[in-house]
Protein backbone atom coordinates (compact mmCIF):
# COMPACT_ATOMS: atom_id res chain seq x y z
CA UNK A 1 0.00 0.00 0.00
CA UNK A 2 1.48 3.09 -1.19
CA UNK A 3 -0.32 5.61 0.89
CA UNK A 4 1.58 8.72 -1.55
CA UNK A 5 -1.45 7.55 -3.60
CA UNK A 6 -4.14 8.66 -1.65
CA UNK A 7 -4.71 12.76 -2.55
CA UNK A 8 -4.93 15.57 -0.12
CA UNK A 9 -8.38 16.18 -1.16
CA UNK A 10 -11.94 15.37 0.42
CA UNK A 11 -13.55 12.22 -0.40
CA UNK A 12 -14.32 8.52 1.26
CA UNK A 13 -11.78 6.10 2.03
CA UNK A 14 -12.51 2.20 1.53
CA UNK A 15 -9.81 -0.40 3.74
CA UNK A 16 -10.22 -3.69 2.13
CA UNK A 17 -8.61 -7.36 3.43
CA UNK A 18 -6.39 -10.05 1.42
CA UNK A 19 -10.23 -11.01 -0.08
CA UNK A 20 -10.83 -7.92 -1.06
CA UNK A 21 -13.70 -7.17 1.20
CA UNK A 22 -14.38 -3.83 1.81
CA UNK A 23 -13.92 -4.21 5.73
CA UNK A 24 -14.65 -0.58 6.60
CA UNK A 25 -15.62 2.91 5.26
CA UNK A 26 -14.77 6.16 6.32
CA UNK A 27 -14.98 10.19 4.79
CA UNK A 28 -12.54 12.63 5.32
CA UNK A 29 -11.71 16.23 4.79
CA UNK A 30 -8.32 15.38 3.59
CA UNK A 31 -7.62 11.82 2.58
CA UNK A 32 -4.52 11.50 2.50
CA UNK A 33 -4.48 12.43 6.64
CA UNK A 34 -7.04 10.87 7.86
CA UNK A 35 -5.62 7.43 6.32
CA UNK A 36 -2.36 7.66 7.26
CA UNK A 37 -3.60 8.20 10.74
CA UNK A 38 -4.10 4.75 10.85
CA UNK A 39 -0.46 3.93 10.13
CA UNK A 40 1.17 6.25 12.87
CA UNK A 41 1.84 4.80 16.11
CA UNK A 42 -1.28 5.82 18.41
CA UNK A 43 -3.76 4.96 20.64
CA UNK A 44 -6.76 2.93 19.35
CA UNK A 45 -9.21 0.78 20.79
CA UNK A 46 -8.74 -3.17 20.50
CA UNK A 47 -11.84 -3.12 17.36
CA UNK A 48 -9.76 -0.52 15.72
CA UNK A 49 -6.48 -2.08 15.97
CA UNK A 50 -8.16 -5.68 14.54
CA UNK A 51 -8.88 -3.74 11.55
CA UNK A 52 -5.56 -1.97 10.97
CA UNK A 53 -4.53 -5.57 11.05
CA UNK A 54 -6.88 -6.73 8.37
CA UNK A 55 -6.02 -4.10 5.60
CA UNK A 56 -4.57 -5.51 2.36
CA UNK A 57 -5.23 -2.72 0.26
CA UNK A 58 -6.94 0.98 0.05
CA UNK A 59 -9.01 3.02 -2.49
CA UNK A 60 -10.83 6.18 -2.92
CA UNK A 61 -13.46 7.92 -3.96
CA UNK A 62 -12.85 12.04 -4.33
CA UNK A 63 -15.55 14.14 -3.32
CA UNK A 64 -15.83 18.03 -4.18
CA UNK A 65 -16.52 18.78 -0.59
CA UNK A 66 -16.77 17.15 2.90
CA UNK A 67 -21.01 17.27 2.46
CA UNK A 68 -20.77 14.87 -0.65
CA UNK A 69 -17.99 12.77 1.53
CA UNK A 70 -21.20 12.48 3.91
CA UNK A 71 -23.37 11.49 1.86
CA UNK A 72 -21.25 8.87 -0.13
CA UNK A 73 -20.14 7.30 2.72
CA UNK A 74 -23.81 6.03 4.03
CA UNK A 75 -24.12 5.09 0.34
CA UNK A 76 -21.31 2.95 0.28
CA UNK A 77 -21.68 2.02 3.48
CA UNK A 78 -25.41 0.63 2.72
CA UNK A 79 -24.39 -1.15 -0.28
CA UNK A 80 -20.87 -3.00 1.28
CA UNK A 81 -22.08 -3.45 5.21
CA UNK A 82 -17.92 -3.11 6.31
CA UNK A 83 -18.18 -5.47 9.21
CA UNK A 84 -16.24 -2.45 10.87
CA UNK A 85 -19.04 0.19 9.82
CA UNK A 86 -21.63 -2.33 11.20
CA UNK A 87 -22.58 -0.61 15.01
CA UNK A 88 -21.64 2.77 13.61
CA UNK A 89 -24.17 3.68 10.86
CA UNK A 90 -27.81 4.80 11.55
CA UNK A 91 -29.80 1.76 9.67
CA UNK A 92 -32.52 4.08 8.65
CA UNK A 93 -32.23 5.39 5.13
CA UNK A 94 -34.88 7.47 4.23
CA UNK A 95 -36.19 10.60 5.50
CA UNK A 96 -37.81 13.69 4.45
CA UNK A 97 -38.04 17.33 5.44
CA UNK A 98 -41.67 18.41 6.08
CA UNK A 99 -43.36 21.65 5.75
CA UNK A 100 -46.37 21.32 7.89
CA UNK A 101 -49.89 22.37 7.20
CA UNK A 102 -50.26 24.47 9.51
CA UNK A 103 -51.44 28.30 10.04
CA UNK A 104 -47.75 29.21 10.87
CA UNK A 105 -45.94 25.85 9.54
CA UNK A 106 -42.85 24.38 10.86
CA UNK A 107 -40.05 22.41 9.39
CA UNK A 108 -39.75 19.22 11.08
CA UNK A 109 -38.48 15.11 10.15
CA UNK A 110 -41.10 12.62 8.32
CA UNK A 111 -39.77 8.98 7.98
CA UNK A 112 -43.00 8.70 5.74
CA UNK A 113 -44.08 10.60 2.77
CA UNK A 114 -47.77 10.48 3.71
CA UNK A 115 -50.07 12.66 6.05
CA UNK A 116 -50.73 16.74 4.66
CA UNK A 117 -47.74 18.85 4.32
CA UNK A 118 -44.87 19.53 1.64
CA UNK A 119 -41.76 17.01 1.41
CA UNK A 120 -38.46 17.39 0.33
CA UNK A 121 -35.78 14.63 0.26
CA UNK A 122 -35.25 12.05 1.02
CA UNK A 123 -32.07 12.48 2.67
CA UNK A 124 -29.61 9.71 2.67
CA UNK A 125 -28.11 10.67 5.58
CA UNK A 126 -29.26 11.76 8.98
CA UNK A 127 -26.34 13.82 9.93
CA UNK A 128 -26.90 15.99 6.66
CA UNK A 129 -30.45 16.13 6.96
CA UNK A 130 -29.97 17.63 10.34
CA UNK A 131 -28.21 20.07 9.52
CA UNK A 132 -30.14 21.69 6.62
CA UNK A 133 -33.22 21.84 9.03
CA UNK A 134 -31.52 23.21 11.81
CA UNK A 135 -29.90 25.66 9.19
CA UNK A 136 -32.84 26.65 7.61
CA UNK A 137 -35.05 26.72 11.23
CA UNK A 138 -32.22 29.64 12.31
CA UNK A 139 -31.67 31.13 9.64
CA UNK A 140 -35.72 31.89 8.56
CA UNK A 141 -36.57 32.55 12.58
CA UNK A 142 -39.08 29.29 12.20
CA UNK A 143 -40.76 28.33 15.08
CA UNK A 144 -40.24 24.67 16.13
CA UNK A 145 -42.94 24.12 18.86
CA UNK A 146 -45.65 21.61 18.87
CA UNK A 147 -47.72 24.06 19.59
CA UNK A 148 -48.10 27.71 19.81
CA UNK A 149 -47.11 28.68 24.12
CA UNK A 150 -48.95 31.79 25.31
CA UNK A 151 -45.98 33.09 25.65
CA UNK A 152 -42.88 33.53 23.89
CA UNK A 153 -39.69 30.88 24.26
CA UNK A 154 -36.29 31.22 24.79
CA UNK A 155 -35.52 30.73 20.94
CA UNK A 156 -37.31 34.09 20.60
CA UNK A 157 -35.01 35.86 22.61
CA UNK A 158 -31.66 34.54 21.45
CA UNK A 159 -32.89 35.64 17.63
CA UNK A 160 -33.78 32.01 16.35
CA UNK A 161 -37.58 32.42 16.00
CA UNK A 162 -40.14 35.21 14.85
CA UNK A 163 -42.40 34.30 18.08
CA UNK A 164 -45.81 34.20 16.36
CA UNK A 165 -47.27 32.52 19.55
CA UNK A 166 -47.24 36.49 20.62
CA UNK A 167 -47.61 38.19 17.35
CA UNK A 168 -44.16 39.53 16.75
CA UNK A 169 -44.49 38.99 13.51
CA UNK A 170 -47.45 39.12 10.88
CA UNK A 171 -49.01 36.03 9.42
CA UNK A 172 -47.65 37.65 6.14
CA UNK A 173 -44.01 37.83 6.78
CA UNK A 174 -44.47 34.54 8.39
CA UNK A 175 -45.54 32.51 5.45
CA UNK A 176 -42.78 34.81 3.67
CA UNK A 177 -40.34 32.90 5.66
CA UNK A 178 -41.73 30.13 4.93
CA UNK A 179 -41.54 30.77 0.98
CA UNK A 180 -37.80 31.40 1.29
CA UNK A 181 -37.63 27.90 2.92
CA UNK A 182 -39.23 26.21 0.53
CA UNK A 183 -37.72 28.20 -2.71
CA UNK A 184 -33.99 26.82 -1.04
CA UNK A 185 -35.04 23.47 -0.14
CA UNK A 186 -36.33 23.12 -3.96
CA UNK A 187 -32.68 24.56 -5.44
CA UNK A 188 -34.82 27.59 -6.49
CA UNK A 189 -32.19 29.68 -5.25
CA UNK A 190 -30.75 32.50 -7.51
CA UNK A 191 -33.50 35.08 -7.47
CA UNK A 192 -34.11 34.89 -4.02
CA UNK A 193 -30.26 35.98 -3.18
CA UNK A 194 -30.21 38.40 -5.38
CA UNK A 195 -33.48 39.89 -3.44
CA UNK A 196 -31.95 39.49 -0.06
CA UNK A 197 -28.50 40.47 -1.50
CA UNK A 198 -30.54 43.99 -2.32
CA UNK A 199 -32.36 44.16 0.69
CA UNK A 200 -29.37 43.59 3.26
CA UNK A 201 -27.57 46.67 1.68
CA UNK A 202 -30.72 48.76 1.61
CA UNK A 203 -31.13 47.73 5.47
CA UNK A 204 -27.38 48.76 5.81
CA UNK A 205 -27.68 52.24 3.98
CA UNK A 206 -30.57 52.98 6.51
CA UNK A 207 -28.62 52.00 9.46
CA UNK A 208 -30.59 49.09 10.30
CA UNK A 209 -27.63 46.78 10.74
CA UNK A 210 -29.48 44.42 13.05
CA UNK A 211 -31.68 43.50 10.73
CA UNK A 212 -29.03 43.47 7.74
CA UNK A 213 -26.90 40.98 10.00
CA UNK A 214 -29.75 38.39 9.92
CA UNK A 215 -30.13 38.88 6.16
CA UNK A 216 -26.66 38.51 5.83
CA UNK A 217 -27.01 35.13 7.92
CA UNK A 218 -29.62 33.89 5.88
CA UNK A 219 -27.51 34.28 2.63
CA UNK A 220 -25.01 32.11 4.24
CA UNK A 221 -27.10 29.63 5.32
CA UNK A 222 -28.65 29.07 1.16
CA UNK A 223 -24.95 28.87 0.61
CA UNK A 224 -23.87 26.16 2.74
CA UNK A 225 -27.31 24.23 1.95
CA UNK A 226 -26.82 25.43 -2.10
CA UNK A 227 -23.59 22.77 -2.19
CA UNK A 228 -24.63 20.33 -4.58
CA UNK A 229 -25.12 16.79 -3.00
CA UNK A 230 -23.83 15.55 -6.64
CA UNK A 231 -23.04 12.03 -4.89
CA UNK A 232 -26.72 11.47 -4.50
CA UNK A 233 -29.21 12.90 -7.47
CA UNK A 234 -33.00 12.23 -7.86
CA UNK A 235 -33.13 9.64 -10.29
CA UNK A 236 -35.02 7.06 -11.87
CA UNK A 237 -32.84 4.84 -13.23
CA UNK A 238 -29.38 3.79 -13.14
CA UNK A 239 -26.15 5.69 -14.57
CA UNK A 240 -22.85 5.18 -15.79
CA UNK A 241 -20.72 8.62 -15.67
CA UNK A 242 -17.76 7.98 -18.04
CA UNK A 243 -14.52 10.42 -18.40
CA UNK A 244 -11.03 9.74 -19.48
CA UNK A 245 -7.53 11.81 -19.65
CA UNK A 246 -4.90 10.66 -22.39
CA UNK A 247 -1.28 10.92 -20.83
CA UNK A 248 1.39 10.98 -24.03
CA UNK A 249 0.37 7.73 -25.20
CA UNK A 250 -1.52 6.27 -22.20
CA UNK A 251 -5.66 6.80 -21.04
CA UNK A 252 -6.37 7.00 -17.95
CA UNK A 253 -10.22 6.00 -17.96
CA UNK A 254 -12.90 6.50 -14.80
CA UNK A 255 -16.57 4.79 -14.64
CA UNK A 256 -18.90 6.04 -11.79
CA UNK A 257 -21.53 3.99 -11.69
CA UNK A 258 -24.87 5.19 -10.22
CA UNK A 259 -27.85 3.09 -8.97
CA UNK A 260 -31.27 5.61 -8.53
CA UNK A 261 -28.98 8.15 -8.06
CA UNK A 262 -26.73 7.07 -5.56
CA UNK A 263 -22.89 6.66 -6.55
CA UNK A 264 -22.02 3.22 -5.50
CA UNK A 265 -18.63 2.22 -7.81
CA UNK A 266 -15.75 3.71 -8.62
CA UNK A 267 -13.74 1.49 -11.53
CA UNK A 268 -10.63 2.46 -12.96
CA UNK A 269 -8.73 1.57 -16.22
CA UNK A 270 -5.48 2.43 -18.24
CA UNK A 271 -4.50 1.28 -21.58
CA UNK A 272 -2.88 2.86 -24.75
CA UNK A 273 -4.19 5.50 -26.70
CA UNK A 274 -5.68 4.45 -30.01
CA UNK A 275 -7.46 6.77 -32.58
CA UNK A 276 -11.47 5.36 -31.40
CA UNK A 277 -10.16 4.15 -27.93
CA UNK A 278 -13.73 5.11 -26.23
CA UNK A 279 -15.35 3.61 -28.97
CA UNK A 280 -13.37 0.56 -28.27
CA UNK A 281 -13.52 0.75 -24.55
CA UNK A 282 -17.43 0.87 -24.63
CA UNK A 283 -18.08 -1.58 -26.68
CA UNK A 284 -15.22 -4.24 -24.45
CA UNK A 285 -16.70 -3.00 -21.32
CA UNK A 286 -20.63 -3.61 -21.76
CA UNK A 287 -20.14 -7.06 -24.03
CA UNK A 288 -18.90 -7.87 -19.67
CA UNK A 289 -20.36 -5.72 -17.77
CA UNK A 290 -24.49 -4.79 -16.90
CA UNK A 291 -25.58 -2.06 -18.78
CA UNK A 292 -27.36 1.52 -17.30
CA UNK A 293 -30.02 2.93 -18.73
CA UNK A 294 -27.86 5.84 -19.00
CA UNK A 295 -24.62 6.59 -20.47
CA UNK A 296 -22.95 9.79 -19.52
CA UNK A 297 -20.12 10.69 -21.63
CA UNK A 298 -17.95 13.95 -22.06
CA UNK A 299 -18.02 13.88 -26.11
CA UNK A 300 -20.38 12.39 -28.57
CA UNK A 301 -19.76 8.71 -30.10
CA UNK A 302 -20.96 7.92 -33.60
CA UNK A 303 -24.44 6.23 -33.85
CA UNK A 304 -23.24 3.03 -34.91
CA UNK A 305 -21.72 2.54 -31.45
CA UNK A 306 -24.69 3.45 -30.28
CA UNK A 307 -26.45 1.00 -31.46
CA UNK A 308 -24.03 -1.61 -31.08
CA UNK A 309 -23.98 -1.58 -27.76
CA UNK A 310 -27.94 -1.41 -27.48
CA UNK A 311 -27.50 -4.68 -29.57
CA UNK A 312 -24.99 -6.17 -26.93
CA UNK A 313 -27.37 -5.43 -23.83
CA UNK A 314 -30.59 -6.13 -25.69
CA UNK A 315 -32.02 -2.82 -24.50
CA UNK A 316 -32.72 0.50 -25.54
CA UNK A 317 -29.89 3.27 -23.77
CA UNK A 318 -30.27 6.86 -23.61
CA UNK A 319 -26.75 8.26 -24.51
CA UNK A 320 -25.76 12.03 -23.09
CA UNK A 321 -23.27 14.64 -23.78
CA UNK A 322 -23.86 17.22 -21.11
CA UNK A 323 -22.19 20.78 -21.44
CA UNK A 324 -23.55 22.11 -18.25
CA UNK A 325 -25.84 21.18 -15.49
CA UNK A 326 -25.87 18.85 -12.87
CA UNK A 327 -24.54 15.91 -15.19
CA UNK A 328 -21.72 17.69 -16.46
CA UNK A 329 -20.92 18.53 -12.79
CA UNK A 330 -21.02 14.54 -12.59
CA UNK A 331 -18.05 14.45 -15.34
CA UNK A 332 -16.32 17.23 -13.67
CA UNK A 333 -16.05 15.22 -10.74
CA UNK A 334 -15.19 11.92 -12.12
CA UNK A 335 -12.25 14.29 -13.93
CA UNK A 336 -11.51 15.23 -10.57
CA UNK A 337 -10.69 11.89 -9.34
CA UNK A 338 -9.00 11.24 -12.62
CA UNK A 339 -6.48 14.21 -11.80
CA UNK A 340 -5.89 12.92 -8.19
CA UNK A 341 -5.28 9.58 -9.36
CA UNK A 342 -2.53 10.47 -11.88
CA UNK A 343 -0.84 13.89 -10.10
CA UNK A 344 1.62 11.59 -7.73
CA UNK A 345 2.67 9.21 -10.54
CA UNK A 346 3.07 12.94 -12.69
CA UNK A 347 4.63 15.09 -10.26
CA UNK A 348 6.87 12.28 -9.07
CA UNK A 349 8.03 11.93 -12.87
CA UNK A 350 8.78 15.48 -13.02
CA UNK A 351 10.35 15.42 -10.06
CA UNK A 352 12.65 12.91 -11.31
CA UNK A 353 13.30 14.42 -14.99
CA UNK A 354 14.61 17.42 -12.53
CA UNK A 355 16.82 15.77 -10.45
CA UNK A 356 18.21 13.39 -13.12
CA UNK A 357 18.65 16.09 -15.84
CA UNK A 358 16.96 14.58 -18.19
CA UNK A 359 16.10 16.52 -21.50
CA UNK A 360 12.18 14.78 -21.69
CA UNK A 361 10.48 12.95 -19.36
CA UNK A 362 11.02 9.51 -18.11
CA UNK A 363 7.28 8.31 -19.52
CA UNK A 364 8.99 4.18 -19.61
CA UNK A 365 11.41 3.20 -16.94
CA UNK A 366 12.85 -0.18 -16.91
CA UNK A 367 14.23 -1.60 -13.36
CA UNK A 368 16.73 -4.91 -13.03
CA UNK A 369 17.19 -6.52 -10.42
CA UNK A 370 19.07 -10.35 -9.70
CA UNK A 371 18.63 -12.48 -7.48
CA UNK A 372 19.95 -16.31 -6.01
CA UNK A 373 20.46 -18.16 -3.45
CA UNK A 374 24.36 -18.67 -2.15
CA UNK A 375 25.14 -18.26 -5.83
CA UNK A 376 22.53 -21.16 -7.17
CA UNK A 377 19.78 -20.60 -9.35
CA UNK A 378 20.84 -17.11 -10.38
CA UNK A 379 18.07 -14.92 -12.32
CA UNK A 380 17.57 -11.29 -13.28
CA UNK A 381 14.08 -9.62 -13.68
CA UNK A 382 13.22 -6.91 -15.60
CA UNK A 383 10.01 -4.95 -14.87
CA UNK A 384 8.32 -1.77 -16.86
CA UNK A 385 6.67 1.09 -15.68
CA UNK A 386 4.89 3.98 -17.84
CA UNK A 387 3.73 7.10 -16.80
CA UNK A 388 5.07 6.25 -13.17
CA UNK A 389 2.27 2.41 -13.48
CA UNK A 390 3.33 -0.98 -13.70
CA UNK A 391 3.07 -1.74 -17.62
CA UNK A 392 2.97 -6.34 -16.80
CA UNK A 393 2.98 -6.58 -20.12
CA UNK A 394 6.45 -5.66 -19.99
CA UNK A 395 8.11 -7.92 -17.53
CA UNK A 396 10.69 -10.19 -18.69
CA UNK A 397 12.55 -12.73 -16.99
CA UNK A 398 16.20 -13.93 -17.68
CA UNK A 399 17.89 -17.34 -16.32
CA UNK A 400 21.56 -16.67 -16.34
CA UNK A 401 23.19 -19.74 -16.82
CA UNK A 402 26.54 -18.29 -17.94
CA UNK A 403 27.12 -16.48 -14.28
CA UNK A 404 29.16 -18.88 -12.03
CA UNK A 405 28.69 -18.18 -7.94
CA UNK A 406 28.02 -14.39 -6.64
CA UNK A 407 28.72 -12.41 -9.17
CA UNK A 408 26.27 -9.62 -9.18
CA UNK A 409 28.36 -7.18 -11.37
CA UNK A 410 28.65 -9.62 -14.55
CA UNK A 411 25.14 -10.28 -13.87
CA UNK A 412 23.53 -6.92 -14.51
CA UNK A 413 26.23 -7.04 -17.29
CA UNK A 414 24.91 -9.78 -19.06
CA UNK A 415 21.09 -9.28 -18.94
CA UNK A 416 21.33 -5.20 -19.48
CA UNK A 417 23.01 -6.29 -22.46
CA UNK A 418 20.91 -9.33 -23.57
CA UNK A 419 17.69 -6.88 -23.22
CA UNK A 420 19.00 -3.76 -25.39
CA UNK A 421 20.59 -6.51 -28.02
CA UNK A 422 17.65 -7.77 -28.78
CA UNK A 423 15.24 -4.25 -28.95
CA UNK A 424 17.85 -2.99 -31.00
CA UNK A 425 18.11 -5.64 -33.60
CA UNK A 426 14.37 -5.49 -33.79
CA UNK A 427 14.05 -2.11 -34.07
CA UNK A 428 11.71 -1.97 -30.53
CA UNK A 429 11.03 1.21 -28.70
CA UNK A 430 13.76 1.94 -26.04
CA UNK A 431 12.79 3.10 -22.32
CA UNK A 432 13.28 6.71 -21.23
CA UNK A 433 15.35 5.79 -18.47
CA UNK A 434 17.23 2.55 -17.07
CA UNK A 435 17.23 1.88 -13.30
CA UNK A 436 19.66 -0.52 -11.79
CA UNK A 437 18.92 -2.57 -8.04
CA UNK A 438 22.17 -1.89 -6.86
CA UNK A 439 25.44 0.81 -5.99
CA UNK A 440 27.63 2.31 -8.21
CA UNK A 441 29.62 -1.36 -8.93
CA UNK A 442 26.12 -2.48 -10.53
CA UNK A 443 25.37 1.01 -12.12
CA UNK A 444 29.43 0.15 -13.44
CA UNK A 445 28.60 -2.85 -15.23
CA UNK A 446 25.41 -1.63 -16.87
CA UNK A 447 26.93 1.49 -18.19
CA UNK A 448 29.77 -0.85 -19.70
CA UNK A 449 26.59 -3.18 -21.43
CA UNK A 450 24.95 -0.04 -23.10
CA UNK A 451 28.63 1.46 -23.91
CA UNK A 452 29.51 -1.86 -26.03
CA UNK A 453 26.55 -2.02 -27.62
CA UNK A 454 26.70 1.70 -28.69
CA UNK A 455 23.48 2.67 -26.98
CA UNK A 456 22.65 5.62 -25.40
CA UNK A 457 19.60 5.54 -22.47
CA UNK A 458 20.09 7.50 -19.04
CA UNK A 459 20.92 5.12 -16.17
CA UNK A 460 20.88 5.06 -12.33
CA UNK A 461 21.06 2.78 -10.13
CA UNK A 462 19.44 3.01 -6.16
CA UNK A 463 21.10 1.45 -3.40
CA UNK A 464 18.88 -0.56 -0.79
CA UNK A 465 20.46 0.14 2.50
CA UNK A 466 20.89 4.26 2.77
CA UNK A 467 18.53 4.67 -0.27
CA UNK A 468 21.44 6.59 -2.14
CA UNK A 469 21.13 7.35 -6.03
CA UNK A 470 23.93 6.49 -8.05
CA UNK A 471 23.71 9.02 -11.34
CA UNK A 472 26.72 8.43 -14.09
CA UNK A 473 28.89 11.85 -14.06
CA UNK A 474 28.62 13.23 -9.57
CA UNK A 475 31.20 11.90 -7.27
CA UNK A 476 28.92 11.21 -4.54
CA UNK A 477 25.72 9.60 -4.59
CA UNK A 478 22.41 11.42 -4.03
CA UNK A 479 20.80 11.13 -0.76
CA UNK A 480 16.76 12.40 -0.67
CA UNK A 481 14.23 13.40 2.07
CA UNK A 482 12.23 9.88 3.03
CA UNK A 483 8.46 11.96 1.37
CA UNK A 484 10.84 13.14 -1.67
CA UNK A 485 8.14 12.04 -4.28
CA UNK A 486 10.83 10.94 -6.39
CA UNK A 487 12.43 8.67 -3.75
CA UNK A 488 9.18 6.89 -3.51
CA UNK A 489 8.74 6.10 -7.28
CA UNK A 490 12.04 4.90 -7.87
CA UNK A 491 11.69 2.74 -4.37
CA UNK A 492 7.99 1.27 -5.91
CA UNK A 493 10.18 0.45 -8.94
CA UNK A 494 12.81 -1.27 -7.33
CA UNK A 495 10.86 -2.76 -4.98
CA UNK A 496 8.21 -4.55 -8.14
CA UNK A 497 11.46 -5.46 -9.46
CA UNK A 498 12.88 -7.17 -6.68
CA UNK A 499 9.61 -9.24 -5.72
CA UNK A 500 9.80 -10.08 -9.52
CA UNK A 501 12.97 -11.27 -9.32
CA UNK A 502 12.78 -13.53 -6.44
CA UNK A 503 9.40 -14.90 -7.29
CA UNK A 504 11.12 -16.13 -10.54
CA UNK A 505 13.90 -17.64 -8.28
CA UNK A 506 11.80 -19.31 -5.91
CA UNK A 507 9.72 -20.88 -9.24
CA UNK A 508 13.15 -22.57 -10.54
CA UNK A 509 14.23 -23.85 -6.85
CA UNK A 510 11.03 -25.61 -6.83
CA UNK A 511 11.23 -27.22 -10.20
CA UNK A 512 14.60 -27.98 -9.37
CA UNK A 513 13.76 -30.11 -5.88
CA UNK A 514 10.71 -31.47 -7.71
CA UNK A 515 13.52 -33.11 -10.42
CA UNK A 516 15.97 -34.08 -8.07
Amino acid sequence: MDLQKVPNLPGCYLFKDKNSRVIYVGKAKNLRKRVSSYFRKGKFDAKTLKMIENISDISFFVTDNEVEALVLENNLIKKYVPRYNLNLRDAKRYAYIKITNEKYPRLIISRRRDGNGEFFGPFVLGGIRDKILETLQKAFQIRTCKRLPKRACLRFFIGACTAPCINKISHKDYLKNISMARNVLLGKTADLKNELNKKMKELASLKNFEAAIIVREQLRAINEIEEKQKVERSSSHNEDIINFKVFGNRVLLIVFSSSRGVLEKKSEFEFEASKNFIEEFLLRYYSENPTPEEIILPKKIRKEIMLAIERICCKKIKFSFPKKGDKKKLLDLVMKNIDALAYEETGALEKLKEMIGLEKMPHVIECFDVSHLAGTDTVASMVQFIDGKPNKEGYRRFKLRDIEGIDDFASIRSVVTRRYKRLMKESAPLPDLIVIDGGAGQLSSAIEAMASLGCKIPIISIAKREEEIYIPGKKSPLKLEKKNEALKLLQRIRDEAHRFAISYNRLLRKKRIRQG
